[in-house]
This record gives structure tokens, C-alpha cells and sequence, in this order.
């Protein structure tokens, strides 16, 4: 998929610095992007520069992982205040990628930052620009309909995964109109004639049609297309008939 990296808010982001990230941060990184334990995903990568260095080495009084009390000297506001700790997080996650209030909001949480904070930050991301769903939803329809080949129906159940309001998805997907949408399966389909030549009627039919619901078209848009499709391929309209009468 192509990502739409000229938005102005994500050039501001950009040119944004980027707090330090320590071992911490890489585990939640692990879970909120990859959705993976970042304990197996460090195991497989192998012992860190940091677990080197550090083995055969006790912690100092005052270290965080020590059990002891204040301040360590390498522990930056981004750590200690919930709000800064929000803004690192938030920025790291939208360098180079788009993302939805929602998406951010479900990575704060499991980063157990308090919820005032993260409203905070999330409020103020979306005054500067930083955070725009209508955008983000826009990109996605325009992406993943003349990239994948999706249809309105399944561009509106990916863009409700990721906690895009209903609105905005009818809004975005409205970008496509039904000529739109005809027009991109019958090029699925002339493509994927070429690879069922040869297969048994009932057989290819299927497969057609199926791929044009998997895409989420209508089932009635999908038959029709591809009676279309094999009629111009040159098979017969009354056998066609048999498999398509309504359409």
C-alpha cells in the first residue's frame, strides 16, 4: 500500500525530536505495533547491546530497576511525566505512519498511561493537525481501492477496525460512486480470466465470483460483471443463463 506521507501534520511530525527510547519503550513497541510479546521477539533477535554490557554489573542505588528510591541520572522527563511520556510515544508511533485517535488512544492504554494524560495529548494532537481521522480515512479508501481492488463494503469494516467514527467512513467511501466500483471488478476480473482458462465452468465461476466477494462487492454486482466478462470471452449466453438469471 502506498502511504500518504505528504500531509502537512506529518511533516511537522517529522521534524519533531524524538525522546530517547530505552528498553522500556522497545517492549511496548513490540506489543502496540506488532502485537507481539516483545520477549520472544528480543529472544529471537538475540542478547542486547544493553544486557552485555550489563551482565556481571549490579545496579546502583537510585536505578529504576533497582528497587531503590529517587531519580536515576539518565532518566528523561519523557519518563517521569505522564504527559511528555504520552507525546514520545505518540510521535514515535506516527513517524512514517498514519494513524487514528483510536489506534494511539489503544496504545496509550496498554502503556498504562493515566487517562487524563493521554486525553491531553490526544486533544492537542488533533488541534495541530498531528491526528486526522477524515485524512487518514481518505488515504486508506483511495490506497486500498485502486491498490487491492476493494469495494466500499470492505474499505468501511477495515476503516471501523481501527476506530474510524461512522461518519467520517461514510464520507470517505463516498469518494467511490457505483461506476467507480463496477469499473475496478470488471479489470479484476479480466485479469483473473487469464489464470482460470481451462478450468471446469462451474469451477471458474465460482472462483470468480468469490474473488469479487471477498473483495466485498455485492453479490449481485459480482455476477454481473463476470456473465459480462465470459460473454465477451465468448461463451454461451443461454449456457450462462443457467448459472446467471438475475443477473
Amino acid at each position: 500500500m502506498t502511504r500518504r506521507s505528504d500531509w502537512p501534520e506529518y511533516e511537522y511530525a517529522a521534524h519533531q525530536p524524538v525522546p530517547p527510547r530505552d528498553a522500556e519503550e522497545d517492549d511496548w513497541a513490540d506489543r502496540a505495533v506488532n502485537g507481539g510479546d516483545p520477549a520472544s521477539t528480543r529472544a529471537e533477535a538475540g542478547p542486547s547491546r544493553r544486557t552485555r554490557g550489563a551482565r556481571g554489573r549490579s545496579r546502583a542505588p537510585g536505578d529504576p530497576g533497582s528497587g531503590g528510591g529517587g531519580r536515576s541520572p539518565g532518566e528523561t522527563d519523557a519518563q517521569r511525566d505522564p504527559v511528555e511520556r504520552a507525546k514520545a510515544i505518540c510521535l514515535r508511533l506516527l513517524t512514517g505512519t498514519p494513524r487514528t485517535r483510536q489506534q494511539l488512544a489503544d496504545a496509550l492504554q496498554r502503556r498504562e498511561v493515566p487517562p487524563e494524560a493521554a486525553e491531553e495529548v490526544l486533544a492537542r494532537f488533533e488541534d495541530v493537525g498531528l491526528i486526522d481521522d477524515a485524512a487518514f480515512a481518505a488515504a486508506w479508501v483511495e490506497s486500498r481501492h485502486y491498490g487491492r481492488g476493494l469495494a466500499r463494503g470492505a474499505l468501511a469494516r477495515e476503516l471501523r477496525t481501527k476506530g474510524v467514527d461512522s461518519a467520517v467512513i461514510e464520507e470517505a467511501v463516498g469518494m467511490l460512486d457505483a461506476d467507480q466500483e463496477e469499473e475496478t471488478a470488471r479489470a479484476l476480473v479480466e485479469r483473473k480470466l487469464r489464470a482460470t482458462k481451462g478450468l471446469e465452468r462451474d469451477k471458474r465461476l465460482r472462483r470468480l465470483v468469490g474473488m469479487l466477494a471477498r473483495r466485498g462487492y455485492p453479490e449481485g454486482l459480482a455476477r454481473r460483471v463476470v456473465r459480462r466478462a465470459l460473454e465477451e470471452e465468448g461463451e454461451d449466453p443461454e449456457l450462462l443463463e443457467e448459472h446467471f438469471p438475475d443477473a
